[in-house]
């Protein structure tokens, strides 16, 4: 399948690998920004294969016109806050952007649909976070909804009304994404915040490195491979939900350790603190995914290793100090 697809939340880690990989694979693509947003490098070097709109999701008239103007075959909504602890600090932004903004696309996409019998295939990007309180793991589609978050709650209303629209005759479909990295990840994230300072011990411009709950778990991915499974998601005759994970969990502190790994360091304890206050007010103990449907019907799996996620992380940020030193 190709034609014309339009991206929301273009200039995030996800968005970037999305719209890289529909324009190789000979989609038309239009990209969603936010009026004066900068630009990261990946979108630039892009150049003309990606057509961009500034346009704010909240502002029902703007997104109406940019659909007009893409008259797209398909929607990929990554837009988002995409932090859990932002989302603490600034609960109404995270349910105006992460869920009442999904509501009106999904009504501007169904509404056009109707209009010109047209038809337009929508994805949502959920998130693991709308699990967040489940009591059993690893998940899959038929675990209970629960979240234990504002971000959390802002995505399950967005779950839910991917669901409704489906029902009601739009091609809508669901990624509930684990975490995925990349080195394209915000240093706002532990990850990134992590393999950042861990080069930067390496290289000698940092002494230590201070966290919060060393043992909260998460089924880490790698970020393309999982853009991956959203456009094969999209693409499948069926609309439905599809949990995209590992179905492995690792916890902080093993990403810590294959980090300082990654490096040579074995004995990291001396350099890792913990500050009680960096914990999030309610954590998920363990969020792992079970990915069967996905395998089954896509014909997706994770096959990157936790070790080499980090590991390229790590090789990444080590390789922008030393490029800056010289």
């Amino acid at each position: 399948m190709s034609g014309t697809a339009l991206v929301t939340g273009v200039t995030g880690q996800d968005g970037g690998y999305l719209v890289e990989q529909l324009a190789g694979s000979g989609w038309s693509v239009h990209g969603v920004v936010r009026p004066g947003e900068a630009l990261p490098e990946a979108l630039w070097a892009l150049g003309e294969a990606v057509v961009l709109h500034e346009a704010d999701l909240l502002d029902h008239t703007a997104m109406r016109q940019v659909l007009a103007a893409a008259s797209p075959d398909a929607v990929f909504n990554l837009a988002g806050l995409s932090s859990v602890a932002e989302s603490w600090d600034q609960p109404v932004l995270a349910a105006r952007v992460n869920g009442l903004a999904v509501a009106f696309l999904l009504d501007l996409v169904w509404r056009r649909q109707e209009a010109t019998g047209h038809a337009v295939r929508f994805l949502q990007a959920s998130s693991a976070e709308i699990f967040s309180g489940a009591e059993q793991a690893p998940q899959n589609e038929s675990t209970e909804v629960s979240p234990r978050s504002p971000y959390g709650a802002a995505k399950a209303y967005a779950h839910h009304l991917v669901q409704v629209y489906r029902a009601r005759g739009l091609h809508a479909v669901s990624t509930i994404l684990y975490n995925h990295e990349s080195p394209r990840r915000p240093p706002t994230f532990v990850t990134r915040k992590i393999t950042q300072a861990v080069a930067a011990i390496a290289e000698g411009q940092q002494r230590s490195l201070v966290l919060g709950n060393l043992a909260a778990r998460r089924d880490w991915g790698w970020a393309p491979e999982y853009v991956d499974a959203m456009v094969r998601a999209l693409q499948h005759s069926s609309a439905d939900d599809y949990i995209i994970a590992t179905g492995r969990s690792h916890s902080v502190e093993d990403f810590v350790a294959a980090a300082f790994a990654r490096v040579g360091i074995q004995d990291w304890r001396a350099l890792v603190s913990v500050d009680p206050a960096l914990h999030r007010p309610a954590d998920a103990v363990e969020l792992v995914g079970d990915a069967s449907r996905a395998r089954d019907r896509l014909g997706w799996s994770a096959d990157l290793d936790f070790a080499d996620i980090v590991g390229r992380m790590v090789d990444h940020d080590r390789a922008l100090l030393q490029r800056g030193r010289r």
